[in-house]
Formats: C-alpha cells, sequence, structure tokens
C-alpha cells in the first residue's frame, strides 16, 4: 500500500482492480497539518484520463505491472510482437500507444507492460535512429522564415528536422514526442 506521500509523476496505482498510471501531480497543504494530492489518472487499460483527489490519510494500492523485453515484428492492422525468450507473439491494437507506433520499425526492442498477463502498454526507447527517405530541397534564400521542414522517415512518419537535413541521413528521434534531436553519428 501507498500513502499519498509516495505518489509522483508516473506511479502505477490500482482503482477498483483497474491499473492507472499517475500523468499529473499537485500537492496542497490544507490547514492544520493535513495535505490533499490532485492527480490526473490514465486508466492503462482503456486509455482514459480521470482527475481524482486523494486525502492525507489514504491509502492507495500499487499495481503489479511486469516489464519484459519483446520485439516488434510487422504492423497490419494490428501491431504484432514477440518475446524473444518464449518466442510467443502477440498484437495489440495500435490506438494503445497512440502516435508512437508510427516511429516502430521491423526488430525494433521494446518494453511491454503486463498486468494480469495482458498487455497493457509498450514503450519504445527515447531515442530511435531512423532514416530519412523524403527530404524536400530548401531553395537558397528561403530561410528567412522557416528553419525547419517536413520530413519523412522509413517508417512512414513526418517530422520537423532543421533545413541542412537530406535523403538518406540517418537522424535520431526522441519516442515520446517524435521530435528530431540531431544526425546518427
Amino acid at each position: 500500500m501507498l500513502s499519498i506521500t509516495d505518489l509522483k509523476k508516473g506511479t502505477l496505482i490500482t482503482i477498483d482492480n483497474q491499473p492507472f498510471k499517475v500523468v499529473e501531480y499537485a500537492q496542497k497543504q490544507m490547514g492544520r497539518g493535513g495535505s490533499i494530492v490532485n492527480t490526473k489518472l490514465k486508466n492503462l487499460i482503456s486509455g482514459a484520463t480521470v482527475n481524482k483527489t486523494f486525502h492525507g490519510n489514504d491509502k492507495i494500492e500499487s499495481a503489479d505491472v511486469s516489464s519484459q523485453k519483446v520485439q516488434f515484428l510487422y504492423a497490419d492492422t494490428a501491431l504484432h510482437f514477440m518475446d524473444g525468450e518464449t518466442y510467443e507473439q502477440f498484437e495489440i491494437d495500435p490506438d494503445l500507444i497512440g502516435d508512437q507506433a508510427q516511429l516502430l520499425k521491423e526488430g525494433m526492442d521494446v518494453t511491454a507492460q503486463l498486468f494480469e498477463g495482458n498487455v497493457i502498454n509498450v514503450e519504445l526507447p527515447t531515442k530511435i535512429k531512423l532514416e530519412v527517405v523524403e527530404a524536400p530541397e530548401v531553395v537558397k534564400g528561403d530561410t528567412q522564415s522557416t528553419v525547419q521542414k517536413k520530413v519523412k522517415l522509413e517508417t512512414g512518419a513526418e517530422i520537423m528536422a532543421p533545413i541542412f537535413v537530406k535523403t538518406g541521413d540517418v537522424l535520431v528521434v526522441d519516442s515520446r514526442d517524435s521530435s528530431y534531436v540531431e544526425r546518427a553519428k
């Protein structure tokens, strides 16, 4: 059991046998020593978000979520993964991981989070190396208003990158917000 002082952004808890992740967290000190914590929680099964307030003496159940390394195989109407140890394959709905699904590359190792034996989330590495397959040329002198351009990556994802990026370059992309980090060395 957790107390409200154990809650932090990213903490996994269980409410009514449903796993939740703390997305936002704000602690407020009330008069006479009591405190409350306002949280925004994301249901890891349905994806819905709820606001919940916890009071000073509340006890919160921590979620029993396990992690395991898996490999991304391919995507069709679902995303297909394989456990590297048991070679067991499973699929998840692309909506479960949202925009990050566009950054998945065949053969990529990711971390699957399981709750009661069911996959509830897939975490990509923070930095991913992807090749640029389409990058428009920039006309000389056209740099006054725009210092970035939209480039297409090998996975089909489009991101904003600096104007010096060319087709064939390998970029490091931040998977949390699909943003350009640097050219791969």
